[in-house]
This record gives structure tokens, sequence and C-alpha cells, in this order.
């Protein structure tokens, strides 16, 4: 692959690393805010922000973790990428509330260290 291409799926990576951090951020603030303050609920806890969130998750994944997995010919950052994509599918299906938020945290943990094992290369193959 050319340096042009391999610095395009860095990007994606990046940008997958940065959307899993505001996720995570935004369960956290999510959980702070509505609970201690009893504000921001009608906009924090808006399915729309969780389905919008994991559409673009599965996008940016998609391109970056499959585009990784067929140049470095490497299962680990597909494969853990993906159950963190699970763990925030099935946040989805849960009421809002801590439950949710440690399903989603664990699920935006292991997308990004999918994006983590998919910038690094020079790991030793699977």
């Amino acid at each position: 692959m050319t340096d042009t291409s391999s610095s395009i799926r860095r990007r994606f990576d990046r940008t997958g690393i940065m959307l899993a951090g505001l996720c995570a951020l935004h369960c956290v603030a999510t959980v702070v805010l509505v609970s201690a303050l009893g504000v921001g609920g009608h906009f924090l806890l808006s399915p729309e922000i969780h389905r919008i969130g994991l559409a673009l998750a599965l996008i940016v994944a998609a391109v970056a973790i499959g585009w990784g997995a067929l140049k470095h010919r490497r299962a680990a950052p597909f494969v853990t990428a993906m159950m963190g994509l699970t763990f925030m599918g099935g946040a989805l299906a849960m009421p809002h509330g801590m439950g949710e938020a440690v399903l989603t945290i664990i699920g935006v943990s292991l997308v990004t260290i999918g994006h983590l094992l998919n910038m690094r290369p020079f790991l030793k193959r699977d």
C-alpha cells in the first residue's frame, strides 16, 4: 500500500479513537449531569444521539479496521473492534441508565483498542 493510503487509514483510526473518546465522555457526562443536577436529560438521553454515534462508529471502524485487516492480515484489531461495536449495539437495547453507560464504555474502550492495534502494524501477527 502507498504512503498516502496508509496515511488515510491512520486518519480513520484516529477519528475512530476520537469518536470513542467523545462517546465515553458523553456517557459519563450524562450520568453525572442527569443524576447530580437533573438537567440535560431531554438532550443527553436522546436515543438519536446514540443511534447516530453507533452509525458513525460502524462506518469509521468498517473503513479503518477493514482496511487495516486487508493490509496487515491480523485478526486482533478486527475482532477487538467488532466486540466493542457489539457491546455498543447491545447498549442501545438497554434502558437509559448505568447499565447502558457501562456497556457503552466497555464497547468504546474495545473499539479504541482495536483502532490502536490497527495503527501498530509492527506488532506480532496473530
